[in-house]
């Protein structure tokens, strides 16, 4: 997985070979498409490994984060997705792959989907119980809304070739978060 994240985010996904990838990793081609039989397949699989990582990364807040806990890790989530820009261009072209029912990535990211929102909503309504945001804040709407304002600025910032400021505008919603509690 790291190899593959790390080729198709320094070259792209359409520009990334999958031999180049089997080589990294010490098989052949035919023994990486044993693995994954399809150059999507392994975009897929590289896109679960980005969610493994981001789920890791919601796991060090914690579930006794205060509210500015929470709306620093979204602006730090940005700053790291920068760090590996070929990753955003690969959520991107995942989750468009996952919009399709029929796509067996379909399952997998609505499931994926849920688990964020669940958790979020989760550290959101802790953040309620201790006075970070005003009482009956509707906790499943705002972790929705976090996950589309950082999703859909993804997608723009792929869209502008990087020009959309993404860790900006990530930063701008969090202000204005903090603004009603």
């Amino acid at each position: 997985m790291e190899a593959a994240a790390d080729r198709f985010a320094e070259e792209g996904f359409h520009r990334t070979n999958l031999a180049e990838i089997a080589e990294a990793v010490g098989l052949t081609e035919g023994g990486l498409l044993y693995h994954f039989p399809s150059k999507k397949h392994l975009l897929l699989a590289v896109a679960e490994f980005r969610i493994s990582m981001e789920a890791g990364w919601w796991a060090r807040v914690g579930p006794e984060a205060r509210l500015a806990d929470v709306l620093e890790e979204m602006v730090n989530a940005a700053e790291r997705f920068l760090a590996k820009p070929g990753l955003i261009q690969l959520s991107v072209l995942a989750v468009a792959e996952a919009a399709d029912p029929s796509s067996p990535a379909h399952a997998l990211f609505a499931e994926r989907y849920r688990q964020a929102v669940q958790g979020l909503a989760g550290i959101l309504e802790h953040c309620m119980g201790l006075g970070d945001l005003p009482a009956g804040t509707d906790c499943d709407a705002l972790a929705r809304e976090c996950i589309a304002v950082s999703d859909g600025l993804q997608l723009q910032w792929v869209l502008s070739d990087g020009a959309v400021d993404l860790v900006g505008g990530i930063r701008d919603h969090t202000e204005r978060i903090a603004g009603i509690a």
